[in-house]
C-alpha cells in the first residue's frame, strides 16, 4: 500500500516527478509551498510528490507519537540506529517510485528529495535503488545506514547527482555531520554538490534559488 501524499501537478501530462520527504513531525504538506519559488515555467511538466510518512512515537521526544521515518534515540551520531525504521522507509519510497513508474514516468526521470529526516531516507533509498535516477536531494540531513553503504549500493546510481544544502548554525544536525556524510560519498565516488548557509536547521531563499539552478540542469 503507498503512503498518502499530497500531489501537485505543474502541467498535464507530467515527465518527470519529484518524490520530496518531510522532516520530524511536519508531514507532506510542509514543502509544498515552496513549489512557486522553486519551479522555472520553462521546465517540462512535473509531478511534486509530499508523501506523509506515518505516525510511531519516537524516543527523543518522550516517546510522543508524530509523522516520523523511523525512530530517533539521540541526535549523536553514535546512537543506536533505527535500522528496522530505516529500512522499512526505504521500502516505502521502492513503493512510490514503483507508482510514479506506472503513472509513465521512467525512473530516470525520477528525483528524490528530503528534509532532515526526510533527506536521510532520500538518500538511503536513492543510492540503493536499482534503476537509475535523475538525483537526489538532502537538506540539512545526514547519511544513515552509512557502514552498510559500500556493500549495498546500486552500481545504477554511482554517478547520481547528489545536491546538499546546510545551514551553517544548525542545531538539530551539526554541520560537521553533514560535512563527514558528505566526505564518506566522495570517498565512494559519488559527486556532491555541496552548499552552506548561514541558518539554523531551515531552507533559506538562497538555497532555493541554488536548488532551482541546480535542478534545471537535471531537467533541461
Amino acid at each position: 500500500m503507498t503512503l498518502p501524499a499530497f500531489e501537485h501537478e505543474t502541467a498535464a501530462n507530467p515527465r518527470y516527478s519529484i518524490i520530496w520527504l518531510h522532516g520530524l513531525g511536519a508531514d507532506g504538506n510542509d514543502f509544498a509551498p515552496i513549489v512557486p519559488a522553486l519551479v522555472d515555467p520553462a521546465w517540462p511538466p512535473l509531478r511534486f510528490v509530499f508523501p506523509h510518512a506515518p505516525v510511531r512515537p519516537v524516543t527523543i521526544n518522550n516517546g510522543l507519537s508524530m509523522r516520523a521515518w523511523y525512530d530517533i534515540a539521540a541526535f549523536d551520531l553514535n546512537a543506536r540506529q533505527d535500522e528496522a525504521g530505516m529500512r522499512a522507509s526505504i521500502g516505502e519510497v521502492e513503493t512510490l517510485i514503483a507508482r510514479e513508474r506506472s503513472r509513465g514516468v521512467p525512473s530516470e526521470h525520477i528525483v528524490l528529495a528530503g528534509f532532515s529526516q526526510g533527506g536521510a531516507i532520500a538518500l538511503a533509498a536513492g543510492l540503493r535503488h536499482s534503476e537509475k535516477l535523475a538525483g537526489i536531494i538532502a537538506l540539512s540531513t545526514y547519511l544513515p545506514l552509512h557502514t552498510a553503504l559500500a556493500g549495498e549500493r546500486s552500481a545504477a546510481n554511482a554517478t547520481v547527482p547528489i545536491f546538499w544544502g546546510h545551514g551553517t548554525l544548525d542545531p538539530v544536525v551539526i554541520l560537521q555531520r553533514g560535512i563527514d556524510s558528505r566526505d564518506l560519498l566522495q570517498s565512494l565516488g559519488y559527486t556532491v554538490d555541496w552548499h552552506t548557509y548561514l541558518m539554523a536547521h531551515a531552507v533559506c531563499p538562497e538555497e532555493i534559488g541554488d536548488l532551482r539552478h541546480w535542478l534545471g540542469q537535471r531537467l533541461a
